[in-house]
């Protein structure tokens, strides 16, 4: 393969060069006279023959009606739905359902955090032996394989609410002043009488290790598949939209969770005969969901989709000639030459030069390290935007992730939708893709600088930045108002006084009653609460508050979507034209092996990093933490607004510039093959000929 050009794809060239010597030597031609004899070696070494492009069935069993779904738009059905049904699991019902499994089986955070990381760890582990192996295999195949997993990973997720029997919950937390006297419960530091629940953690992880396990294959193998049976100016087009339909996955998933945790977990309330025992409904802090359900059908529709994948030819119709018209734009480094000299990937043996030739390409590295830079911030704000939106803007947690999944995954399918068009329209060669992206960075580093002006400061909260109308102290909950009401710093529920003071809780408030006014819970009898700020001509008997946070008065939430829906449209422009890029600048037959190597990377580099280090930062800008009765710290309850938006913004500022400067690296390190190294009009006269 000196010449640097595109291997015949309809026989094996009876030596390493003869399939770059064919044009030079006449007597090529006449060596490819026997196709037959060479189909079956073809095969071996990962050519895609003709006689591996059959029809769509199972073996025999080839239905007519199955033929019109046998071409690269039937496919890119099948592999959106597998897509979105593995976004809808992954990254939309187990990110729902993490605080319901924290509650239900008595997990902490870093307990679930595990559970979290379990899938990427078996991404990580096996991306690179399925993508190496797999792109000599039966693709279609192995994304059944990918479904069978899927489901298999779905179905033992659930599994823990069927053996740990019903659910149990205790008595209601009284959330008011206790009147000195009166009886209430007492709440003392006891080492807890040890449950058996955390141990379905095991459960939980192993769920998610098989869900890594099915969803390799489809983002290396997958991806691949499609850009084998497309010409190469759509495959941008057709990657892009699988790549779009993906993300409507976590969309579907925290909609339908979001409804199914609405629902008990158990289906049915059980009845309390001990009042102490109070019926419970949504608004209960005891209230878990049924957060299993979705699982369970997932399981069933994943399954679904291996019938589909399993009728799939091992190459599409068409694809020995998309193939021969191919122009090879792999980086003119030597590496192409060695893999077909050597045929580096036909064993295991050839797996550490396979992996070595593609860490040494110097082009595909600054891609991977790229895009790892942009995934850091992708998950980032992907797992955090809701907790910015609810703390910069005053809004409630659902009402916030609603507005983020608004955000972030229509913005992020578009992106990546238009980005496939221009790529595909327009034709770029790889050198063009990679200068794209350097376009689309720097507009959205520019769109970043949103957190500079459209962020809001800190309301009054009472024990942190107010002092109980003098009465207390900054940064202590406590004051002599509310001395004797015995209040949990442990049950956070915030009350907005007619004061526009917020406070911690009805009972550090001082509230020692409530009733229900046009169905609205107000607080009475409130002892810390100011008078109104806003004389309204007429004065209560009894200080008031109501549930939840006082109203900002910061109005930039507005501008501050609209900004950020940009930025993140321009960021996911580069995701399309990134994987496009990759597939081009590796040889042929380490296409699939390159997105195993890329994903290893997104993963190491950026999914796994990104929200532990946006969570730090998040965590250094706390003014207020959860200390329970053992002195243990817990969550943050109040954080710094602007010590918050400024880390954020540094961080993903950072991280586009790194972004930047390596496609800028690439675009400057890309050396094209030679133009003399691919005629692919004469190897498509070629392939007529022979086939004729």
């Amino acid at each position: 393969m000196k010449g640097g050009g595109v291997e015949n794809p309809v026989f094996e060239p009876s030596s390493p060069d003869f399939g770059r010597q064919r044009q030079a030597s006449p007597a090529g031609a006449r060596a490819g006279a026997e196709p037959e004899a060479g189909a079956g070696a073809g095969a071996g070494a990962g050519v895609p023959a003709e006689a591996e492009e059959g029809p769509c069935g199972w073996g025999r069993c080839a239905p007519k009606a199955l033929q019109l779904c046998n071409n690269p738009e039937g496919y890119l059905a099948a592999y959106s739905l597998l897509a979105i049904f593995q976004g809808i699991v992954v990254n939309g019902l187990i990110n729902i359902s993490i605080s319901t499994i924290e509650k239900r089986y008595e997990l902490n955070s870093s307990l679930t955090g595990l559970i979290s990381a379990s899938y990427d760890i078996s991404f990580c582990i096996l991306s690179l032996f399925v993508s190496y192996f797999g792109e000599r295999g039966h693709k279609p195949r192995w994304l059944a394989f990918s479904a069978f997993m899927l489901g298999l990973g779905s179905l033992i997720f659930s599994l823990p609410h069927f053996s740990s029997g019903k659910y149990h919950y205790g008595a209601k937390l009284e959330d008011t002043c206790q009147i000195p006297g009166a009886s209430s419960a007492n709440f003392t530091c006891n080492a807890s009488t040890k449950s058996s629940l955390h141990n379905y953690l095991y459960v939980f992880i192993l769920g998610q290790l098989l869900l890594g396990v099915g969803g390799t294959p489809l983002y290396t193998l997958g991806t691949a598949f499609i850009d084998d049976s497309v010409p190469k100016h759509k495959s941008s087009l057709y990657i892009g939209i699988g790549y779009a339909m993906s993300l409507l996955g976590p969309a579907i998933g925290y909609v339908l969770g979001g409804q199914l945790l609405n629902i008990y977990i158990d289906i049915q309330i059980p009845e309390r005969q001990d009042t102490t025992y109070m019926k419970i409904d949504q608004d209960d802090p005891r209230w878990l969901g049924a957060w299993w359900i979705a699982f369970v059908a997932c399981f069933f529709a994943v399954c679904l989709l291996i019938i589909p994948f399993s009728c799939f030819p091992k190459h599409l119709p068409g694809t020995a000639k998309i193939q021969a018209e191919k122009i090879s734009e792999t980086h003119n480094d030597g590496s192409e030459a060695l893999v077909e000299t050597k045929n580096i990937g036909k064993s295991f043996k050839d797996f550490p030069m396979a992996l070595l030739i593609l860490l040494k390409n110097p082009v595909l590295m600054s891609l991977i390290i790229a895009s790892s830079s942009e995934a850091l911030v992708a998950t980032g704000f992907a797992t955090f935007l809701p907790k910015f939106i609810e703390n910069q803007f005053g809004k409630t947690s659902s009402f916030s992730a609603t507005l983020g999944g608004l955000v972030l995954i229509p913005a992020a399918a578009l992106g990546q939708i238009i980005s496939g068009i221009l790529v595909s329209k327009c034709k770029l060669d790889c050198k063009s893709i990679i200068k794209f992206m350097i376009g689309t960075c720097s507009m959205a580093l520019l769109l970043n600088t949103v957190f500079l002006f459209a962020k809001c400061g800190n309301e009054p909260f009472a024990g942190v930045s107010e002092t109980y109308n003098g009465t207390g102290m900054l940064y202590n909950l406590t004051a002599p108002c509310n001395a004797n009401c015995g209040c949990l710093r442990s049950v956070y529920y915030p009350v907005c006084g007619r004061d526009e003071v917020q406070y911690f809780s009805p009972c550090f408030a001082g509230c020692t009653s409530h009733l229900f006014n046009n169905m609205q819970k107000m607080y009475h009898n409130c002892s810390c609460v100011g008078k109104p700020k806003r004389e309204n001509g007429s004065e209560d008997s009894f200080y008031e508050a109501v549930p939840g946070k006082c109203p900002k008065q910061c109005k930039l939430l507005p501008l501050f979507l609209t900004f950020f829906f940009f930025a993140v449209v321009f960021t996911f422009m580069a995701v399309t034209p990134t994987t496009v890029a990759i597939l081009r600048c590796v040889p042929d037959k380490q296409r699939s092996f390159a997105l195993g190597v890329q994903s290893v990377f997104l993963r190491l580099l950026g999914t796994i990093p990104g929200p532990i280090l946006f969570g730090v930062a998040i965590d250094n800008s706390c003014t207020l933490w959860d200390i329970n009765e053992c002195k243990i710290k817990g969550a943050c309850w109040v954080y710094d607004n602007e010590r918050m938006a400024y880390l954020l913004m540094g961080i993903s500022a950072a991280c586009k510039i790194i972004t930047i400067i390596f496609v800028v690296m690439a675009v400057y390190l890309y050396k094209p093959p030679p133009a003399s190294a691919a005629l692919p009009q004469k190897d498509s006269e070629m392939v007529s000929a022979i086939r004729t």
